[in-house]
């Protein structure tokens, strides 16, 4: 495997981190809303997950300036 392919792979995998915030992060919302507990709660899991999809959208951008190169 040349390096090129290390280097995507690798971004593949660091970008399976923020992805996985926002699925525990969801299913917090999720946890929050079904039991009634305090929007406070269900607001920092969704700014959470804005980040977590910021984080993710950089990753994605950096496989693709990889790709091209």
């Amino acid at each position: 495997m040349n390096q090129e392919n290390n280097d995507i792979n690798h971004l593949i995998h660091d970008t399976r981190a923020p992805l996985n915030r926002i699925s525990m992060q969801a299913e917090l919302i999720k946890m929050v809303l079904e039991n009634d507990m305090p929007k406070d709660k269900a607001i920092a899991a969704i700014d959470k997950i804005l980040v977590a999809c910021q984080d993710c959208s950089k990753r994605l951008q950096d496989i693709a300036e990889l790709s091209q190169s």
